[in-house]
């Protein structure tokens, strides 16, 4: 994610941070499950649970999308969308409650792809909450005819969106969204979205996958 100069105090120790997250709370996922433990809001199994069921909404999602044909803009724009919101729903669980095990998948990838993965997940944020506040689809997805494949939705590709757009948004919370803005416009803007999917969804499968193996050490360990 794009840092955004942001200080804030850290709930449970109070310690500065810059957050990498709009809504971030703790400087580290040791005061959050801290904080979660003395105030009894979270349930590692419930947790899991969670993360489980939207990886599998996230695979459906993203699974769907070659068998989508370009005729049909409607489904298209929608399986589109779909999968927009299960890949960004996927990365706040994993930030939010996985967050040691998201950082060290992360921490295991080259500087530059590093940076593209965090760039690319900012970047779909942005479409998603684009859309949420009103963005029609094709402010954001370009039919590509005269691509091979173009017959169906993986070879269209993500427009560049003006930043005039950006008048549009809320006062709170611009300067993040200004830089998700940025974000896609550096890592997604021109690239084929079925790419961008494929990425997404490796690198996030990586995560929970780190993070089902910590979550069983951890039922081992209280047996």
């Amino acid at each position: 994610m794009i840092p955004v100069t942001d200080l804030r105090n850290c709930e449970q120790c109070g310690t500065p941070f810059v957050p990498r997250r709009q809504h971030a709370r703790f400087c580290s996922a040791r005061c959050r499950a801290s904080w979660n433990r003395e105030h009894k809001k979270s349930d590692p199994a419930i947790d899991a649970s969670a993360l489980a069921w939207s990886m599998t909404a996230m695979r459906d999602a993203t699974g769907r999308l070659p068998r989508v044909r370009a005729g049909d803009p409607a489904r298209a724009f929608a399986a589109i969308a779909e999968a927009v919101w299960w890949v960004t729903i996927v990365d706040a669980t994993l930030v939010r409650h996985h967050l040691e095990a998201y950082d060290r998948v992360l921490a295991s990838q080259p500087t530059a792809e590093r940076r593209q993965i965090e760039g690319m997940l900012a970047g779909l944020r942005f479409v998603r909450n684009g859309m949420g506040l009103g963005f029609d689809h094709a402010d954001f997805i370009r039919p590509e005819p005269r691509r091979p494949g173009s017959d169906r939705i993986t070879a269209w590709t993500w427009k560049p969106v003006l930043e005039s757009a950006l008048a549009s948004l809320p006062p709170r919370g611009r300067a993040w969204e200004i830089a998700r803005y940025r974000a896609y416009q550096a890592q997604l803007a021109g690239r084929v979205i079925a790419d961008t999917f494929e990425r997404a969804s490796e690198f996030l499968s990586l995560a929970a996958a780190s993070a089902d193996l910590k979550h069983e050490h951890q039922r081992a360990a209280a047996r």
